[in-house]
């Protein structure tokens, strides 16, 4: 039986900036709009949570049962590990799910915007065909498209819309650098992985691109959003304090192009997600001043 650090370890705790930096900036969108609802900023969080820990569990459950847990470099797999039974996975991925679902659900009743609950379902079955069902998309070089979409454009978008009730352009602008940075996680991690991802048949992005570009798209995940930031200055100024979080890109960028592998990446895995913590913190306060 898995200990409760082990659960806390397999919800892989370093990859949840990508569930809260987005719902920060959309509510820092919501406050530059003069709108911000801080209750509903607060139950978007719990959904974003709930949503990255499930996607979390379940990739861990059906990575798990396909095998391609088996020989992977990182933090641990609960199924892989053999330290969890699968159907304890699973159930704590749909738990998730649901707990996700429920609250969403209280959002959209409380705004009325009804069409909420496609999105809310599209969302759920992304997170699990990521690496579930017979044909997962994660296998097939678009987890990265997935990333962008889901924990970019729908979850900055999604934030400022139920707490305003309308989507102004500033927060289809800022949800590109969120969604950039959170790509930026997903592209270290199956760069680190490739060389076991490529013979289990798992064909991620990194498998396809090849190391060398795995490697230059890393840095333009990076880098780009902050000229993104700089890009919406006219209409809110103090969105250019984001430069700050700069200098945090470079020691991951260059340990990237350097040609590290393997472990020596599981630190450019958390220096990403810190990175991606200081830019949306940074960005978020710019966008509300």
């Amino acid at each position: 039986m898995a200990t409760p650090a082990q659960w806390v370890a397999g919800a892989r705790p370093r990859t949840l900036p990508a569930a809260v930096v987005p719902v920060a900036v959309g509510t820092g969108v919501a406050v530059a709009e003069g709108g911000a609802v801080w209750w509903r900023a607060l139950l978007a969080l719990f959904v974003a949570l709930a949503l990255q820990i499930g996607v979390n569990y379940a990739n861990d459950y059906s990575d798990g049962v396909r095998g391609t847990d088996k020989d992977r470099v990182g933090p641990m797999r609960l199924v892989g590990s053999g330290a969890a039974a699968p159907k304890e996975v699973l159930a704590a991925a749909l738990g998730c799910f649901l707990a996700a679902a429920i609250a969403g659900l209280a959002l959209v009743v409380v705004t009325r915007a009804w069409w909420l609950l496609l999105v809310g379902l599209l969302s759920i079955l992304a997170a699990w065909f990521y690496t579930g069902g017979s044909r997962p998309y994660g296998y097939r070089a678009m987890g990265e498209i997935s990333v962008f979409v889901f924990f970019g454009l729908v979850a900055v978008a999604g934030t400022t819309y139920v707490q305003l009730e309308r989507l102004p352009w500033l927060a289809l602008a800022a949800a590109v650098p969120v969604g950039l940075l959170a790509c930026a996680l997903l592209v270290v991690n199956n760069l680190r992985d490739i060389v076991t991802d490529g013979p289990s048949g798992k064909r991620t992005l990194a498998v396809v691109l090849g190391d060398g570009r795995t490697r230059l798209l890393y840095a333009a995940a990076l880098i780009v959003p902050f000229l993104i930031a700089l890009g919406v200055v006219p209409d809110r100024p103090f969105a250019a304090i984001a430069v700050l979080a700069l200098p945090l890109a470079i020691t991951p960028v260059q340990t990237v192009r350097s040609g590290a592998t393997g472990p020596a990446l599981i630190a450019t895995l958390q220096q990403t997600g810190r990175l991606q913590l200081a830019f949306g913190a940074l960005f978020t306060l710019g966008l509300a001043l």
